[in-house]
C-alpha cells in the first residue's frame, strides 16, 4: 500500500509541475557549443569579473575545442584539462561539461561536485539539470531523477530536448545497463 501511495503522490506532483510549467517557462535552454552568459548577479562587479569572456575569442575557441573533445572524440580526461585551463570553471556551462566528463569516466563523486558547482553558478541551467538527472539514474536514484525532470519542466516545459532526453531515459527499465 505504501508503494502505491508513493506512486500516486509522485504522479500528482508531476502533474502539478507540468500544469504550472507554462507559467514559469524561460525563453532559453543552455548546452550548445557556445556557452551562455553567466547568470546575472546583484553583487558588485569584481576585478576578476568574467562576464565579458563570453565574447573573448580565445575563451570561445578553447570552449569549442573542449566541446569537440567531449562529444566528437569522447576523450573526457583531456576535455577536463582543456576546460579547467580556460580559467572559467565557475561558469555553469564549463562546470557542467566538467561534471559530464567525470561522469563518463565513472567518477561519480567528482561529477556530483561539478554539477553542484554549475547549479550554484546558475540554478536555472537546464542542461545541468538534465545531466544531473541522468547521473541520478545511473546511481539508481529514480526519485532524484524525477525531481530533476520536474525542475526541467518548470524551467523550459516538456517539449524541450533536455526534458525529452531525461524522460526517455527514465522510461527505460532500471538495471538494463544503459549508459546515458
Amino acid at each position: 500500500m505504501n508503494k502505491v501511495a508513493t506512486r500516486v503522490l509522485t504522479l500528482a506532483m508531476f502533474s502539478m509541475a507540468v500544469t504550472a510549467a507554462p507559467l514559469f517557462t524561460k525563453a532559453y535552454a543552455a548546452g550548445s557549443d557556445t556557452p551562455s552568459p553567466p547568470a546575472s548577479s546583484t553583487k558588485d562587479k569584481k576585478k576578476g569579473d568574467k562576464s565579458s569572456s563570453i565574447e573573448d575569442p580565445k575563451f570561445l575557441a578553447g570552449y569549442r575545442t573542449a566541446y569537440t573533445t567531449i562529444y566528437d572524440r569522447h576523450d573526457y580526461a583531456n576535455a577536463i584539462e582543456q576546460l579547467k585551463a580556460l580559467g572559467q570553471d565557475d561558469r555553469a556551462d564549463v562546470a557542467n561539461l566538467i561534471g559530464y566528463s567525470y561522469r563518463k569516466l565513472g567518477d561519480y563523486k567528482q561529477s556530483q561536485v561539478w554539477y553542484e558547482r554549475a547549479l550554484a553558478a546558475d540554478p536555472d541551467h537546464v542542461r545541468t539539470w538534465q545531466y544531473y538527472g541522468l547521473w541520478a539514474l545511473e546511481q539508481g536514484n529514480r526519485e532524484q531523477a524525477q525531481y530533476h525532470l520536474n525542475r526541467i519542466a518548470m524551467l523550459v516545459g516538456t517539449d524541450a530536448p533536455e526534458y525529452r532526453s531525461l524522460a526517455d531515459a527514465m522510461a527505460k527499465p532500471p538495471g538494463t545497463g544503459l549508459v546515458y
